[in-house]
């Protein structure tokens, strides 16, 4: 008989379990169940599909139908997984029409990935006030800014939150983002990069409140004003980028253990508590690869690493995720952000002692044209010398810098290794002197 598969959700790690279900097992039945009334697609494209960068949020599906009928998957559309059964490995499925059933299972993937966090704010269940995680919420913002909207507020000054606000301004809407931490991409970020960033923002024409949370959302049946920060702020819709929290409701409801992040408990190979059964993407934990606490990274870089190995596993294999370092990338109007690793804010209440290289340059010699300023911060941990963190902010090539700062962490570098790095140069392209090796010589002069 066939391996029987079973993977609940069906985005970014539920297409890549499957994908390495498959590989894994050529032979095996496998059953995709969803919510959505499509298949996957990029959530995180959504804000710039607003902007006008990407013309259609059709473009953003990942695979054509054809595509799940050449890999032999059965895909349950707009049904709802309601209870698993441990002891007889089944799950109960209802689907739009209230029609059930009972799939049996020898493996079970769940990814069933994050909702948005609705802060407990007065006034948040108005009309015109909407997250921006689905299509449908996409198509519904474009309709109102098509409806000649002029004004928007947005709640949260993490990344969604700022590429919808930059979608926003793009499109000529005067938009105010209203953050209740001290400054932007506080996740991210450490206080004086963060500030760079607000700096490039506010140069645009988006209006940045920070250290200040909402009050309360004005109106009668739709949203007229936002009030925060001691005034009331006109608008005619409000996206909420809150942030998201990880949808682990069948899980709990299943007895599947949940940790303290809210999100299910895995191991290193993508298991539950529960034999059998796996867990990958926004619902899951995973480890922080240097802190070793557990995490819930909402990345889709995680998600489909996280996918893939609970694939191959469900399907009698055997792979290992190790972890994460929460590398991230964005890019914002002309400006570029990324991270990986701890900042210094985290590193410090994770109990590091660290000292830090800060550089400005520029991403192409100086004398060249179009050479554009960026900074480089890097984390060292004082005692072992290791870097254990980086941010970059300018105007291009963030995200290969980024890159290679994770390999360098991941492989356990020492700032003083980091710093005799062999890298390249060419004046349309970089300084002679890269900017992440001049921050690791800063790093070293305060050690």
């Amino acid at each position: 008989m066939p391996r029987k598969i079973v993977i609940v959700g069906a985005n970014a790690a539920g297409t890549d379990a499957a994908a390495a279900a498959r590989k894994t097992d050529r032979k095996s039945d496998i059953t995709m169940v969803t919510n959505d009334c499509r298949g996957a697609y990029s959530r995180c494209a959504l804000p710039f599909v607003l902007g006008g960068h990407i013309p259609s949020f059709e473009d953003l599906l990942v695979y054509p139908t054809r595509y799940y009928e050449m890999m032999k998957y059965d895909v349950r559309l707009e049904t709802e997984a309601t209870i698993i059964d441990k002891e007889s490995k089944s799950i109960n499925i209802a689907d739009s029409k209230g029609k059930e059933e009972t799939l049996q299972y020898d493996s079970l993937v769940l990814a069933t990935g994050s909702e948005p966090f609705v802060p407990p704010i007065k006034g948040m269940d108005k009309d015109r006030v909407l997250p921006l995680h689905t299509i449908e919420e996409g198509i519904e913002i474009d309709r109102m800014i098509k409806e000649r909207a002029k004004s928007a507020v947005v709640l949260g000054a993490g990344v969604l939150g700022l590429e919808a606000a930059v979608a926003l301004v793009e499109r000529g809407v005067k938009t105010t983002v209203v953050e209740m931490l001290p400054y932007v991409l506080p996740r991210m970020l450490d206080k004086e990069m963060a500030d760079h960033v607000q700096s490039s923002l506010e140069s645009k024409g988006m209006r940045i409140i920070v250290g200040h949370p909402v009050d309360e959302l004005l109106g009668d049946d739709d949203v007229r004003k936002v009030s925060a920060a001691g005034e009331e702020i006109p608008v005619d819709f409000v996206i909420n980028a809150c942030g998201v929290r990880p949808n682990s409701r069948l899980a709990q409801k299943s007895g599947i253990a949940v940790g303290k992040t809210g999100a299910i408990c895995t191991n290193p190979r993508a298991e539950t508590s529960v034999r059998g059964i796996y867990a990958a993407g926004d619902c899951a934990e995973t480890v922080h690869l240097i802190t070793h606490d557990p995490v819930v990274p909402a990345l889709g870089t995680v998600a489909v690493r996280q996918g893939k190995i609970a694939g191959i596993n469900a399907a009698g294999g055997y792979g290992i995720c190790p972890g994460a370092l929460l590398s991230a990338v964005t890019r914002l109007f002309n400006f570029e952000v990324g991270v990986t690793g701890l900042n210094e804010f985290f590193a410090r209440r994770s109990g590091f002692d660290t000292v830090v290289g800060r550089i400005s340059s520029k991403t192409r010699a100086d004398y060249y044209p179009g050479a554009l300023p960026i900074r480089v911060k890097l984390v060292v941990e004082t005692e072992s010398k290791r870097i254990v963190g980086g941010q970059i902010v300018g105007g291009e090539e963030v995200t290969q810098r980024i890159n290679a700062l994770s390999i360098a962490i991941q492989n356990q570098m020492t700032v003083h290794e980091f710093a005799k790095a062999d890298t390249c140069y060419a004046p349309p392209l970089n300084e002679t002197w890269e900017p992440m090796v001049l921050a690791a010589e800063m790093a070293i002069r305060r050690l």
